[in-house]
């Protein structure tokens, strides 16, 4: 297929904006959905690099899809910059946990494909977690153990780590990352998904779901091909400590 000139070079201003900054702008998105040449090329640059191009609200993002990609933040990176020095990759294991449940509570099932609230408060996310820590607690050793090998995820490590976590100043209204608790965690990976665009915090403790999140919910969060079947086991512990 032979490309125009002009076609190539707006596509390619457009992928190195993205590749830039992580996002593109409203006149790059107006070129991208208009054009099915520039959008194609576009998407085969990012292709390259193990990304996809996502359209969320007047924005495009360019979002790794693999952890081969260069764009994929490294676990050392999150350790590094943005949880603490004395980090480990059990504090990653932790993060990622309070993201998913913290997606999962704007939505009525891990399958559903529109949010059913508008905000979550940082006391609610904290207690949506403990609440899910504790049914992981009532399978016993032996059972985490077992679920450690078929999710290839870390709950026995995770249910140690949240409950070494000193909960002892969470009345504490100022809480940050030098806080040692669960609040103070939970501040941590707040501001990671503020900087990555993921939620909005609308003051007040209250966090907001933000298109981009919105969009790579419904297109990956959803799919059990990337979420492994986790996303279905939160939500059987949700139903799980709900039934008790």
């Amino acid at each position: 297929m032979m490309y125009d000139n002009e076609q190539v070079l707006t596509a390619f201003r457009i992928y190195s904006q993205l590749s830039r900054d992580g996002e593109a702008d409203s006149e790059s998105m107006r070129q991208y959905t208009a054009n099915d040449v520039i959008r194609g090329l576009v998407d085969q640059f990012a292709q390259e690099v193990d990304c996809i191009v996502i359209p969320a609200g007047e924005k495009l993002y360019l979002v790794p899809e693999a952890a081969t990609s260069p764009f994929h933040i490294k676990n050392a990176t999150l350790k590094k910059e943005y949880l603490s020095a004395k980090a480990k990759n059990i504090d990653v294991y932790m993060m990622y946990l309070a993201i998913l449940v913290l997606f999962g509570q704007f939505y009525d099932s891990y399958h559903s494909q529109e949010p059913t609230r508008d905000f979550i408060t940082l006391e609610n996310w904290l207690e949506c977690i403990d609440m899910r820590i504790q049914a992981l607690k009532e399978h016993g050793t032996e059972k985490l153990q077992a679920l450690d090998a078929e999710y290839e995820y870390n709950w026995s490590q995770l249910v140690e780590k949240w409950d070494a976590i000193d909960d002892l100043r969470e009345s504490s209204r100022q809480q940050d990352g030098r806080t040692n608790s669960r609040l103070g965690f939970l501040s941590l990976v707040q501001n990671f998904l503020i900087q990555q665009g993921l939620v909005h915090d609308l003051g007040n403790q209250e966090l907001a779901l933000t298109e981009k999140a919105k969009t790579i919910v419904q297109r990956y969060y959803m799919d059990t091909q990337y979420n492994r079947g986790i996303l279905d086991f939160l939500a059987s512990l949700e139903k799980r400590e709900e039934g008790n």
